[in-house]
């Protein structure tokens, strides 16, 4: 065998993990955040985003608790609610994505706005309490906040905020970590995607590592 690397699978998640805290500066995440940012770092490869990480007071003891509470996951794209692993959850939530919904084309089309932002209109039965997760879509990470600025519209528990992209990203999160009208985290710029808002309901998930 020409190479030889490690085959252990828990081995190489207990290396990684200690790797990233031996590496990354953690100091200003408290004990409920710390381990959400370490999963983050991991899903990205990059120690250094910790740089970028953003958390509202109390937002990882806040969505613990509503997960617990039996609360849904809303994700507004498929890659990260497939990405979301179920045996971490702590109530069987659900986790819903509305994008492929057959009314939300019609729904785009007249409100002139993307089938991501449009989706999140079939999210407000299921809105109240829940953990809200944008990982994809600057248009939908506006559009919640839009939504979320009419006082009869449910709140949601928590955002995760980290669409990721070069038009409306930055923008879209530097609005959402203004507006804070959930506790919210957020990755400021343009980093961002899937896999590290997915890594995020894990650790907010399960503390297990």
């Amino acid at each position: 065998m020409p190479y030889d690397y490690e085959k252990d699978g828990a081995a190489i998640y207990r290396q990684s993990f200690a790797t990233i805290r031996a590496e990354a500066d953690l100091a200003r995440f408290d004990a409920n955040d710390e381990p959400i940012a370490v999963r983050m770092i991991h899903a990205a490869g990059m120690v250094g985003l910790e740089r970028h990480l953003r958390f509202s007071p109390g937002f990882g003891a806040t969505a613990r608790a509503a997960l617990a509470r039996g609360a849904p996951v809303l994700c507004d794209a498929h890659m990260v609610s497939e990405g979301v692993t179920r045996r971490r959850l702590p109530a069987r939530n659900d986790v819903i994505c509305t994008l492929r919904d057959p009314a939300v084309a019609d729904l785009a089309r007249g409100g002139g706005t993307t089938r991501s932002a449009a989706a999140l209109e079939l999210w407000r039965p299921r809105l109240a309490g829940a953990l809200v997760a944008i990982g994809n879509a600057p248009t939908a990470l506006f559009h919640l906040l839009n939504m979320l600025e009419d006082p009869a519209c449910p709140r949601p528990a928590a955002i995760i905020g980290c669409p990721v992209g070069f038009v409306g990203a930055m923008e879209s999160k530097a609005a959402l970590w203004a507006d804070q009208p959930a506790p919210c985290c957020i990755v400021e710029g343009r980093l961002g995607g899937s896999a590290i808002t997915v890594a995020a309901i894990n650790a907010i998930a399960s503390r297990a590592e």
